[in-house]
C-alpha cells in the first residue's frame, strides 16, 4: 500500500523569496525613477543651451571661422589668382624684402590712401551716429507720450528701416544730385549757388550721413522707445510728485535708467557707422567701386573692396592686404566700442572722480572692520540676549 507524504513548502523560504523579489521589484522601480530624474534633471539644465545652440553654430560657421581664416590670410601673400605664396612682403614700400606675418599691416599703414579711408569713415561716423542718436531719443521720448494712433506713428518711424540700402542709396543720390538734385533746385530758387554733392568732401560725407540717419533713427527710436516703456511707472510718478518737471524726469530718472541701452545702441552704431560700405557706394554715380574721384568718400570698406577684388594683377598679395586692412579696421572699431562704452558709463554715474570711487571704498572697508569687531567683541549676542530678555 503506497503512502501519499505531501510536504508543506517552507513558509520562512516562501516569506524570503516574496521579500527578494518585492525589493528587485521596488530597486528596479527606484533605478527607473532615478533614471528619468537624471533624465528630467538633464533636460532642466541642458535645455536653455539647446535653444541657443543653434545661433552659436550658424555663428561658429559663418562668423568665427572666416575671422579666424581671414587672420590667416592677413600674414600671406595671398592672391585670387596666384594663390598662397607664403608670407607677406611689405617690399619698396617699407624698403624691406623680407617675408614676415606682419607685411601686410605694415604695408596698409604706409600707405595714404588709407589714412583719407579712415578720416572720411570717422568723419561720415560722427556725422551720422551724434544726430542718430539725439533723434531717435527725443523721438522715443515723444512717442512714449500719451498720443492718438500711437500704432501707425511708431509703425512710421521704421518704415524707412524696411528700405533696402541699395534703393535708399540710388533715390538719394539722385536728391543730392550735383545739377538737377532736389536739394540744389530748392537752393537755386532762393537765388544761393548749387552744392557740389559729390565733389565736395564735407558736403559729401553730410549726404551720406543723411542716408544713413533716414534709414537708421526709426529703428534706434524703437529700441529706445521699448526701454523706455520697460521703466516703472510709479518712479516717473514720485518725480512728478516731488516737483519735477517733464525735461528734469528726462535728465535725472529716465536717462539713467536707459543706460544698458543707450551703450547698446552706441555701440551698435558705432560698429554700423564705421564699417559703412552700402550707402557711399550706392551714392557714387559710376559703375565701379565708390569713393569718388579724388578719394572724397572713400571709406575704409570701400577701400577694402577695391584693394581686394577690384584692382586684383597677378603677383600683387591684394587680397592679404585687404584682410590686413579688415583686422586693423576691427581693432579701431573695438577701441572705439570701449571708448563708448566707458563714457557712457561715465556719464551714467554721475561723472564721479576716481577720488569719490576711492573714498566710497574706504568707508566700506571701515564699516566692514566696525561690523567685524563689534562681532568679535561680542556686541552683537549682548544685543541679542537684550532682545530676548525684553521679549520675556
Amino acid at each position: 500500500m503506497r503512502r501519499w507524504v505531501y510536504i508543506l513548502p517552507d513558509e520562512r523560504f516562501i516569506w524570503k523569496e516574496n521579500n527578494m523579489t518585492a525589493r528587485q521589484s521596488h530597486g528596479q522601480a527606484k533605478s527607473r525613477q532615478d533614471w528619468h530624474s537624471r533624465l528630467e534633471m538633464f533636460e532642466w539644465k541642458a535645455s536653455p543651451y539647446l535653444y541657443i545652440a543653434p545661433f552659436f553654430i550658424l555663428f561658429l560657421i559663418v562668423g568665427l571661422f572666416p575671422l579666424l581664416y581671414t587672420m590667416w590670410i592677413a600674414t600671406r601673400q595671398f592672391n585670387t589668382l596666384t594663390g598662397d605664396a607664403g608670407f607677406a612682403v611689405c617690399g619698396s614700400t617699407c624698403g624691406t624684402t623680407n617675408a614676415s606675418w606682419f607685411g601686410n599691416f605694415m604695408w596698409v599703414l604706409h600707405q595714404p590712401t588709407f589714412y583719407v579711408a579712415l578720416r572720411n569713415s570717422v568723419s561720415i561716423f560722427l556725422l551720422s551716429s551724434v544726430p542718430q542718436i539725439i533723434i531717435a531719443l527725443w523721438l522715443a521720448w515723444v512717442l512714449d507720450a500719451n498720443l492718438k494712433a500711437k500704432t501707425f506713428w511708431r509703425m512710421g518711424v521704421l518704415l524707412p528701416y524696411i528700405v533696402a540700402p541699395s534703393a535708399a542709396g540710388i533715390i538719394f543720390s539722385q536728391v543730392f544730385s550735383d545739377k538737377m538734385g532736389a536739394i540744389n533746385v530748392l537752393i537755386q530758387q532762393i537765388g544761393m549757388q548749387p552744392i557740389m554733392w559729390h565733389g565736395n568732401t564735407f558736403w559729401s560725407h553730410v549726404a551720406i550721413a543723411t542716408i544713413v540717419n533716414w534709414r537708421y533713427i526709426g529703428y534706434n527710436t524703437l529700441i529706445l522707445l521699448a526701454a523706455m516703456q520697460a521703466i516703472p511707472r510709479d518712479v516717473l510718478e514720485a518725480a512728478v510728485v516731488d516737483g519735477a518737471g517733464k525735461w528734469r524726469t528726462f535728465r535725472s530718472v529716465t536717462l539713467p535708467m536707459l543706460r544698458p541701452t543707450l551703450i547698446f545702441v552706441i555701440i551698435t552704431s558705432t560698429i554700423g557707422g564705421l564699417q559703412i560700405f552700402d550707402e557711399p557706394q550706392m551714392f557714387h554715380n559710376g559703375a565701379s567701386a565708390g569713393g569718388g574721384a579724388n578719394n572724397q568718400y572713400l571709406t575704409v570698406s570701400l577701400y577694402l573692396y577695391k584693394l581686394g577684388f577690384v584692382s586684383v594683377t597677378p603677383g600683387q598679395p591684394n587680397l592679404g592686404r585687404a584682410a590686413a586692412v579688415a583686422w586693423i579696421l576691427f581693432l579701431i572699431v573695438v577701441a572705439i566700442s570701449l571708448l563708448n562704452y566707458a563714457l557712457t558709463q561715465r556719464l551714467a554715474t554721475g561723472g564721479q572722480s576716481r577720488e569719490s570711487k576711492e573714498a566710497a571704498r574706504l568707508s566700506a572697508q571701515r564699516d566692514e572692520a566696525e561690523r567685524q569687531k563689534a562681532i568679535r567683541t561680542g556686541v552683537n549676542g549682548r544685543m541679542d540676549a537684550q532682545q530676548v530678555a525684553e521679549r520675556k
